[in-house]
This record gives structure tokens, sequence and C-alpha cells, in this order.
């Protein structure tokens, strides 16, 4: 399972563009996400080291948007903040190779981890922070987190995916 980084650190860059003609405190952002600062500055300096932000440390500073929001893909945030790139993992101890499923299972399992790795990075690559940011503000201007606005949310994604 891909770890709530991802969310989190998706949410952070949302955040700071909605937000962009100002630097963004660890606290302001924290305070959207429902986390503790902490939370929030290990994934500035992850998010930093990928080219995201810019952080400027000390009192009046903050972090803003290094890159244009339409030029940050889901998959540059993921690849940013996870640790390994797969989202499957293999045992890490080999099963027993004279078992009939543990000799097969790790050749079996491989490619068919494989192909839904290469589905999920291709849906995250084809969706910007810029249409995040767009989706939300459908749903912020709806008023509400549910109904109209929500299917107005999935409406525009499946559209921006073609699906």
């Amino acid at each position: 399972m891909i770890s709530s980084r991802v969310a989190v650190a998706v949410h952070v860059l949302a955040y700071m563009a909605w937000k962009r003609s100002e630097a963004q405190t660890s606290e302001r952002i924290a305070a959207s996400v429902n986390t503790n600062p902490v939370v929030v500055r290990r994934l500035m300096g992850a998010l930093r080291n990928a080219g995201m932000v810019s952080v400027q440390p000390g009192v009046g500073g903050g972090a803003t948007l290094q890159r244009d929001p339409g030029d940050i893909t889901l998959l540059d945030v993921y690849r940013a903040v996870e640790d390994r790139e797969e989202i499957f993992a293999l045992p890490a101890a080999p099963p027993a190779r004279d078992c009939n499923v543990g000799g097969h299972i790790v050749d079996v399992l491989r490619p068919i981890f494989c192909q839904a790795h290469r589905a999920m990075a291709g849906v995250l690559a084809e969706v910007t922070i810029a249409d995040v940011g767009e989706m939300v503000r459908s749903r912020a201007g709806a008023g509400g987190c549910c109904g109209d606005a929500e299917s107005a949310v999935h409406d525009a994604l499946r559209e921006h995916l073609g699906v």
C-alpha cells in the first residue's frame, strides 16, 4: 500500500498553489492538512530536493512553489516522497523452491505487480497539481463535499483522463 505521504504531499502542494501569492509556513499548511508541522516540514524537504518547492527558514520565511503547478504531476510527487518506486513488495525471503506454489509464485506475481505499477504511474502522470487545484476549486465553489460537487470533480477527472 502506498503510504499517506503522497496524499499529504499533494495536499501541501495544492494548498501552496491555492495560496501562491505568499510564502506558506509549515504551521499554516499543517492546519489545513490537520497534522503536525513536523510532518509537513519533512515532506517539504523531499519536495525541495525534487525541485518542487523552495524553503526560506526563519522568521518571515516559508515555502513557495518552485515550479508551475501545471508542471508537477502526481507521479512526480509520488517519486519525490515515497521511499520505494514499487507499490507492491515481493517477500524479502525467497519462498520454498521445492513447493509447487512457493517455487513459482514470485515469477507469477512479478509481471502482475509490474503491470499494476505501470497503470498507476500512467494515471498519476496525467494529473497535475494544477488539475487537483481546479478540482478543489470546483468542489469548494459548489459549496460542499458531496452531492453535485462530488460528481463535478469525478466528471472533471474522468474528462481529463479520457475515461
